[in-house]
This record gives C-alpha cells, structure tokens and sequence, in this order.
C-alpha cells in the first residue's frame, strides 16, 4: 500500500488493519478444514440478528467494513468472499456486535452454480454487498453478543 494512501486513511481504520490482515489470515487457515468445523464459529444456524444499531456502533461497523476489504488487496493468499465474511464476524464479535453472515447461490453466465457469502451488522452491510443482489439466500449464520448497549436497542424495538 502507498504511505500517501495509509496517511489518508482515518486513524480508527488505520488502527484496525493489521488485525484485519491478520483475520485475514486466520480465516483462510480455518477454511481448510471441514465446513461443519468452520462455520461453528460463526453463530447460529437460521438466525438472523436485529436490524438496528446505535450510532456509535455504525461507526465502528464502518470502520471495520472498510478495514477489512482495504487488507484483502494485500493478502498473498486469496481473500475470497467467504474469507473477508469470516474476517468480519471475527472483528465484529472482538468488539461485541451483532453480526449475520449469509451464504447464497446462483448460476453465472456460463450456467454453473456460483456462490457468495456476505456479512452484515445492524443496517449495514459490512462485507460482499455489491454482489450479494446476484444471489439468493440459502443460508444464514447470526450471532448476537449480550451488551448493555444491545439490550436497550431490542427493547426499544419492542416498545
């Protein structure tokens, strides 16, 4: 990465991306082993989390969206789409935020199955959403994490 590129980057995001790289790294390590064993760690199975957020915590799912694609451009490894969800959840739930990774499906061009995973966390979208429009939900991973912050924001839905 350019030094005049890094100097632009907000401090937060600049703070976040060596543990961006690194989970990273680590979700591409865990990839080689069976599915059941890796997505154990992504939540629970057909649960979708809570919609909203405060604003505080939009700004650290920003942060950490923006993170974690910037570090995927310098991995020597691939940093494919299920690799940047993993990465995402992984910084999310460090921080103690409700996050859903989902897995979808579709046919490319040429007719054969695609698929494409994407995460997101209160309203926004943290990973994968350009393409995720392409794609219909097959499965879902949600994990919420029990703060005080989250207790209000659910029983202000309720209200």
């Amino acid at each position: 990465m350019r030094v005049q590129r890094l100097l632009l980057l907000t401090p937060e995001v600049s703070r976040l991306l060596p543990e961006a790289w690194l989970a990273l790294g680590w979700a591409r390590f865990h990839q080689l082993r069976s599915f059941e064993d890796y997505s154990g760690r992504w939540g629970i199975r057909m649960e979708e989390t809570p919609w909203q957020c405060d604003p505080q915590q939009e700004k650290s799912i920003r942060h950490i969206s923006h993170a974690v694609e910037l570090a995927s451009r310098y991995t020597p490894w691939r940093s494919s789409c299920l690799v940047q969800a993993s990465a995402a959840m992984t910084l999310l739930g460090r921080r103690k935020l409700d996050c859903t990774l989902y897995l979808g499906t579709a046919k490319n061009a040429a007719g054969r199955l695609a698929a494409h995973a994407w995460v997101r966390s209160g309203p926004i979208y943290v990973t994968g959403e350009r393409e995720m429009g392409a794609f219909t939900v097959v499965g879902l991973f949600g994990r919420r994490t029990v703060t005080a912050t989250n207790t209000q924001m659910a029983n202000k839905g309720h209200s």
